[in-house]
């Protein structure tokens, strides 16, 4: 029996997903493990008999032979029905769904997960590949599924996937007649006429730059339907935000109030207003419904409400970058020259010793002056002194005005008279991209056909997604930070997977965050990191609080915490960093959080979530990594960022495979161009430490050897050439090493399937050292700075192994053969076993799961109650037990009494 599951409380994109595969997989039956949504089941209650739905207490489970899961991927939305999953009969469970950045827990066979608006998109796909047709009723479920999913194709996440998918179910003769009786019409003449009154009576306030709009609708009853209203004012008037409320009587003249709120903006959230009156909804729709109010008070709150979120227009403090680079008046040209390549600035700003502005001079000025041979002349005679300048409070629409009037290229920014920060015409672009980003994610549009957006959520829908304990400790982080002037970000991994986790679970609790502190226009030194880290450990004095490098920077550490489990927070001030040579550690200084973002390795993970307000919530991406992100691709920041550091080679392997991306073109280039230049040879031959290539190398080879995703990871990296990091031998992951690996794997299975007496990811890198030539695995093992065991081990391999191959062959008898192995532990053993011919390997193998289990019949209790005196004897007297016991000589208590009488002395 082929089963396909429909999760607890059916939908219609569930069951149109369900009814397609039923002609995929025929004679296949559908399950609907819990109940429908009402339109589902009002649906069926006329049309359950074209479809093959069974009910789920029907089902004999012994006879399931496949399982296929719809519009779901996480078992407790089965139900009962997940009990299935676990059955050992089963040959295979397919999950088909359409909501990405997930990790179910069901453990499938195949996965059919794509970026679309509607699972059933997927299931139309595959019966256009293999050109199979539908019956009416059959396009009609699926069609319900597409429409009800995606709005009918008007919701954000639609694609040009499922409207083609539309199309060709209404070629297959889907009854749009039946499609309109299910899915939402249009306006009723009743909610015609409203709508006519609610754009003569709406009333409108234009506050920093948004429009929002509220009008009280006053009707003899209740009215069906005033969220369609809402949304079809939205769209005539294109307004910001709205609240529409109607009063009415019902029942004996009771006054009820109704308030519809519907919000294109981002940062407001009407969840949060709407919710102390006793409303609920999401943060850019919501309602409330009240009896017996003062309705002009009960909107003038809302509206207040509304008002207080309305976020202010960006400023300087917003744009700037902080610290600014300065230098002296008196400074070469050719050092302003130096400075400028080393941070990547186009101008540098002049002060005297007070830190008082003197002027600008710009990478133009120093390129004429070095054109004339003036390297040795001081700046003052080159720099621009008549500077326009702005303070922290300037906003964008001002410093653009500036800008574009006197044709500026960057506006220092003073503060009683003081330089503390520079806003640059980038700055002002990126800002105005972002915005223009966030508007056509709000209106629906979409970038090039066949991809699909990534949105940016709100704080509010963020905070939803992270458990809420994790939450509370951002905030709280984030008001100390606040406390102290401070701007706190949210950077790297974090807010990545923080983007890729779609659902609003509440359960996401990431093991690892990043907090960087900027301090804009306050003071924040190097020792930041570790003020915020201690006044959060008064608030958490269950963490461990850890201050570690030159840099100061500071972590903090729960283990096995009941609320936290184990959690690590890295707290550090804004820095930039700086390779002395390759695959060194960096030197590192305090910078912007641009800088500190501009640092890392990948687009992906240089992405910051701003904690602290004002415009809490907002996104920092200067680089493009939503888009990459959205491409799933991985690429890299610098084109010499694999030169500086090859450990970024191996994450950004791991990254690839963990997340299933493609590692950008150019990015590989770079891959191949560091690995083929011979660097990583030189630098090691001319450094005594290089720690990319020892102890962080380590660290990522374990984070990857350990992950379920090794082998593939692994594969990339061989396929890259990448290996040689590891040594230069080893150009390949070759079809020698690749069969010892798959070997060492059916080893770990059966003699430590629980990780219990061995790493295993630590065996997975001994097996890859020790296909080195024997002269080098010592080596290498130290360089990575291996435990002492393992180096030992791999340093003494050959010479254990062709002590092996030479005695094994002349054991005549199985007690021989355990004399000979005993010696040795499982480690080594299961390395020789890899490196030997199949008879060696085989007797080495019957050794481990037989011979190596066997105990003496009698043991020293057993010696002494028959009268052999203690002593060193035991010894050799259970020896030659065991002996006579592997080789068939004794095999019960008798035999071996008997054994011992003609053997021992009492």
């Amino acid at each position: 029996m082929d089963l396909i599951l429909c999760h607890t409380t059916a939908d219609f994109d569930a069951l149109g997903a369900a009814v397609g595969l039923t002609r995929l997989l025929p004679g296949s039956k559908i399950v609907l493990t819990g109940g429908a949504h009402p339109p589902v089941r009002d649906f069926l209650a006329l049309h359950r008999d074209e479809y093959q739905l069974i009910e789920r207490r029907s089902v004999n489970p012994k006879k399931i032979r496949s399982l296929t899961v719809v519009d779901t991927q996480y078992r407790d939305r089965l139900g009962k029905a997940a009990e299935w999953l676990d059955l050992p009969h089963i040959k295979e469970i397919i999950v088909y769904d359409h909501h990405l950045a997930q990790h179910g827990d069901i453990p499938a066979t195949k996965l059919h997960i794509a970026a679309v608006g509607a699972t059933t998109t997927l299931i139309v796909e595959q019966l256009q590949k293999q050109q199979i047709s539908l019956s009416t009723a059959q396009a009609t479920a699926m069609a319900l599924g597409i429409h009800v999913d995606t709005g009918s194709l008007l919701y954000d996440h639609t694609t040009p996937r499922d409207a083609l998918a539309l199309a060709w179910l209404m070629q297959q003769g889907a009854s749009l007649s039946v499609v309109a009786e299910y899915v939402e019409p249009g306006l009723s003449p009743q909610l015609q006429q409203l709508l006519s009154e609610a754009l003569d009576d709406l009333q409108y306030l234009c506050i920093r730059g948004y429009t929002l709009a509220w009008v009280t609708l006053v009707t003899d009853g209740y009215v069906p339907g005033l969220s369609s209203l809402a949304s079809q004012l939205m769209e005539l008037t294109e307004i910001d935000a709205l609240l529409l409320a109607n009063k009415y009587a019902a029942g004996e003249g009771e006054l009820r109030f109704t308030v519809i709120g519907r919000s294109r903006i981002s940062e407001v959230n009407l969840h949060q207003i709407f919710q102390p009156l006793g409303g609920g909804g999401h943060s850019q729709a919501t309602s409330l419904n009240l009896r017996g109010v003062n309705c002009r008070e009960i909107l003038n709150q809302l509206l207040e409400g509304l008002k207080a979120q309305i976020p202010y227009p960006p400023t300087a403090r917003d744009l700037m970058s902080s610290p600014v680079r300065t230098i002296r008046p008196d400074t070469t040209i050719e050092e302003a020259q130096r400075i400028l390549l080393r941070y990547g600035h186009s101008g540098l700003s002049v002060v005297d010793t007070q830190g008082k502005l003197l002027g600008i001079i710009s990478r133009r000025d120093l390129d004429i002056a070095l054109h004339h041979g003036f390297s040795h002349a001081p700046v003052k005679g080159y720099m621009t002194i008549n500077v326009k300048t702005i303070t922290p409070n300037t906003t964008l629409p001002e410093i653009e005005s500036l800008m574009v009037t006197y044709d500026i290229g960057r506006l220092p920014v003073l503060e009683n008279g003081q330089l503390v920060g520079i806003v640059t015409r980038t700055d002002v672009l990126r800002e105005l991209h972002q915005q223009n980003d966030g508007e056509k994610g709000r209106s629906g549009e979409r970038g090039t056909e066949g991809e699909d957006d990534l949105e940016i959520p709100t704080l509010g829908e963020l905070r939803d997604r992270l458990n809420p304990k994790l939450w509370e400790l951002l905030t709280k982080a984030s008001a100390q930070a606040k406390q102290r002037g401070w701007h706190l970000y949210l950077v790297g991994g974090a807010v990545r997977d923080l983007l890729l986790a779609k659902e609003a679970s509440g359960s996401l609790l990431i093991k690892d965050i990043d907090l960087v502190v900027d301090g804009f226009h306050k003071a924040a030194d190097v020792g930041a990191g570790v003020e915020l880290a201690k006044a959060l450990q008064q608030i958490y004095p269950a963490a461990r609080l850890d201050i570690h490098g030159a840099f100061q920077t500071a972590a903090l550490l729960w283990h096995k915490d009941p609320e936290l489990n184990s959690l690590w927070v890295d707290i550090a001030t804004a820095r930039t960093e700086f390779y002395p040579y390759p695959a060194a550690n960096p030197e590192v200084e305090a910078s912007s959080i641009r800088q500190d973002l501009y640092r890392r390795d990948f687009t992906i993970n240089a992405l910051a979530l701003r904690l602290t307000p004002p415009r809490a919530g907002k996104l920092l991406d200067f680089f493009g990594g939503l888009l990459d992100l959205q491409a799933k691709q991985i690429r890299v920041l610098h084109a010499n960022s694999f030169i500086e550091d090859p450990t970024r080679i191996y994450r950004g392997v791991r990254f690839a495979v963990r997340f299933g991306f493609k590692i950008e073109s150019q990015t590989e280039e770079y891959i191949r161009y560091a690995i083929n230049s011979g660097v990583y040879d030189r630098t090691t031959k001319e450094n005594h430490k290089t720690p990319a290539l020892q102890t962080r190398l380590k660290t990522e080879l374990k984070h990857i050897l350990e992950a379920p995703y090794w082998q593939a990871a692994l594969q990339l990296l061989g396929d890259l050439g990448a290996l040689q990091c590891i040594h230069p031998s080893l150009k390949k992951l070759d079809a020698e090493l690749l069969r010892r690996l798959r070997l060492l794997e059916r080893c770990l299975h059966k003699f430590d399937l629980e990780e219990t007496l061995l790493n295993h990811w630590q065996m997975r890198l001994e097996v890859i050292i020790a296909h080195l030539a024997s002269q080098y695995r010592a080596k290498v093992a130290k360089n990575l700075q291996l435990q002492e065991d393992s180096i030992e081990r791999l340093e003494k391999l050959a010479q254990v192994q062709a002590k092996v191959r030479d005695a094994l062959p002349t054991c005549q008898l199985p007690s021989q053969v355990v004399k000979l192995l005993r010696s040795y532990d499982l480690p080594t053993l299961i390395l020789v076993a890899l490196h030997s011919s199949r008879p060696i390997r085989k007797q080495i193998w019957h050794y481990l799961t037989i011979w190596a289990d066997i105990q003496p019949i009698l043991n020293g209790n057993d010696l002494k109650k028959l009268g052999y005196k203690p002593g060193p004897q035991y010894r050799q007297m259970l020896d030659d037990l065991l002996a006579a016991t592997l080789d068939g000589k004794i095999c019960d208590r008798t035999s071996a009494e008997e054994f011992l009488n003609i053997n021992y002395e009492i």
